[in-house]
């Protein structure tokens, strides 16, 4: 899903570039206030995860490429705001290092994978949530994590067509097409993910030991 320098015109790049760095920066602005030290090694063991599964890219004819996400897991766990910055670091990380995805176009690879995946993501979950009243959670963090992956496809897809780089019709067909069976194992693996994650979270917060009441 990594957009390549070259496939985006100059006032898309300036757009997305000035929207993404906005969010960006909100997104700090936002984890600095609600973000707890404790987090911080499990956000760090997270964006890892998601670093490593992003590097398997899959060709696409026709756009970019396609690969896991990871912004819904993200989000799920940590908030949007956090995912935002984790999918941001990754991206510029992934874009320096490793020329995977350009850097003209990095506003548009953080407002699609960052923004646009880690909110649905995180929208359909809570209101997934609120529909089943916290029932069949694995099921709704599946139907998230598609939602995600998905969204942010179309969102690459929008963009190249704004850019008239591919008609819309064949950017959606490339993109959403193969992006919705890249999420059958993007939703398998969030869901997977994240019910092993808030177990050790649950139970390692049980095995904290209690503060002593000393009787006065």
């Amino acid at each position: 899903m990594h957009i390549p320098d070259g496939f985006l015109d100059v006032k898309t790049c300036i757009t997305t570039g000035i929207v993404g760095a906005g969010a960006v920066a909100y997104s700090l602005r936002k984890t600095r206030v609600s973000l707890s030290r404790r987090q911080v090694p499990m956000i760090a063991l997270t964006g890892a995860f998601i670093f490593a599964a992003q590097m398997l890219n899959f060709p696409i004819a026709g756009a970019t490429s396609g690969h896991f996400l990871g912004g819904a897991m993200a989000s799920i766990l940590f908030g949007p705001a956090v995912a935002v910055v984790i999918m941001s670091a990754v991206l510029i990380i992934q874009a320096l290092i490793f020329q995977d995805g350009g850097l003209t176009v990095l506003g548009a690879n953080i407002l699609c994978t960052g923004v646009i995946g880690s909110y649905a993501g995180y929208g359909v979950y809570r209101l997934g949530l609120i529909m089943l009243r916290g029932r069949l959670t694995k099921a709704v963090t599946f139907v998230a994590a598609w939602c995600s992956i998905v969204s942010a496809a179309c969102g690459v897809a929008l963009l190249l067509a704004w850019s008239g780089t591919f008609p819309i019709g064949v950017a959606l067909q490339a993109m959403a097409g193969w992006h919705s069976l890249i999420g059958i194992g993007e939703g398998l693996l969030t869901a997977l993910a994240v019910a092993y994650l808030t177990e050790r979270n649950v139970d390692m917060e049980g095995l904290q030991p209690k503060p002593e009441v000393t009787p006065t």
